[in-house]
Order: structure tokens, then C-alpha cells, then sequence
């Protein structure tokens, strides 16, 4: 009884570790958004070459986060961060819409990887505060998530330098990968 006992209260009251990899193009916001949701303040960043992980603790969850870095020249190295992975957090530069069509097809390639076929998805639609941004429904369209079939998905929009949005995609993944867990489709 007491073994039951304790597996029973480890599976509610223990927090939960997931990792996730963190992409999008260069100057997206994904290294200001790791450490927003880190330590909680703005950092000043110069562009990432190779990457960047911490540990985030949300709710009853630690978050292992890979923020990789986005230039074009480090892209081929982004596959080698999907082993394991229960989540992708895409971040698009929604001011960017000269670059919607390469944030797209970087997009497509991660998702169709073999490694991250059951990974979560979540957008987050950044730079939302800036005038001439693209609507979350705008990013959806221009990385094809409305065409995704038995994929889990969703758009936040945010802004990095606020924080605004940051936690409540936290809540929707969080939500999702446990949805997941409980039908046993998904996370290790």
C-alpha cells in the first residue's frame, strides 16, 4: 500500500520535466523569451551562435529549454536537438513579413522531421506590440497550420519585452502535454 501510495502522490505532486527546442529565424526573440521566462527580466542579447538551455519551472512543470540559434548558417544544426523532444516552441518575428515564406518552410521541415512527428506545437506570434505586426491568424496562414492534420497546435501571440502572452502559451502547453499524457499518445 505504501509503495502505491507514494507512486500516486509522485505522479500528482511531483513536478513534471519536459523538454522542449525552442526555433525560429534569427532576431525572432527566442533568446529574450528564454530568459523572460528564466529569470524574469529583459536581458541584453547579441544573436546566438550554437545555443542556449535552462531549466523553467511553470506550475507543476520544469520546462528543459534548447534555444538554438536561427541564422541561416546554424539551421542545419537544428535537427540535432529534436531526439526526445516533447515540444516545439516556434517563435515568428510578426513584423518580419518579408520573411513569412523562410520562416514557413524552416517550419515545415522541423515538423515533418521523424524526431518531432508527436511534438506539441506552440507559436508564439512575437513582436505583437510593434504597429504593421502580422495577427496570429496572419502566422498561421503564412506557416500553414491550418493545413496540419493530427498535429496539436496552437498560435499565442506575445511580446518578449513585456512578457505579455509568454505565460499564457506556457498555460496551453502545458495543458496539452498532459492532455497528451493522459490519452498515452505522447511524452516520456
Amino acid at each position: 500500500m505504501g509503495q502505491a501510495f507514494r507512486k500516486l502522490f509522485d505522479r500528482f505532486f511531483s513536478p513534471v520535466e519536459m523538454r522542449v527546442v525552442m526555433l525560429g529565424l534569427d532576431a525572432a526573440g527566442k533568446t529574450t523569451i528564454l530568459y523572460k521566462l528564466h529569470i524574469g527580466e529583459v536581458l541584453s542579447t547579441v544573436p546566438t551562435i550554437g545555443f542556449n538551455v535552462e531549466k523553467v519551472q511553470y506550475k507543476n512543470v520544469v520546462f528543459t529549454v534548447w534555444d538554438v540559434g536561427g541564422q541561416e548558417k546554424l539551421r542545419p544544426l537544428w535537427r540535432h536537438y529534436f531526439s526526445n523532444t516533447d515540444a516545439l516552441i516556434y517563435v515568428v518575428d510578426s513584423l518580419d513579413r518579408e520573411r513569412i515564406g523562410k520562416a514557413k518552410e524552416e517550419f515545415q521541415a522541423i515538423i515533418r522531421d521523424p524526431f518531432m512527428l508527436s511534438s506539441v506545437i506552440l507559436v508564439f506570434a512575437n513582436k505583437q506590440d510593434l504597429k504593421g505586426a502580422m495577427t496570429p491568424v496572419e502566422v498561421s496562414e503564412g506557416l500553414g497550420l491550418y493545413d496540419l492534420r493530427n498535429r496539436t497546435w496552437h498560435v499565442q501571440e506575445t511580446c518578449a519585452l513585456s512578457g505579455d502572452g509568454l505565460y499564457e502559451g506556457l498555460d496551453w502547453l502545458v495543458t496539452a502535454l498532459k492532455e497528451l499524457q493522459v490519452s498515452g499518445r505522447h511524452i516520456t
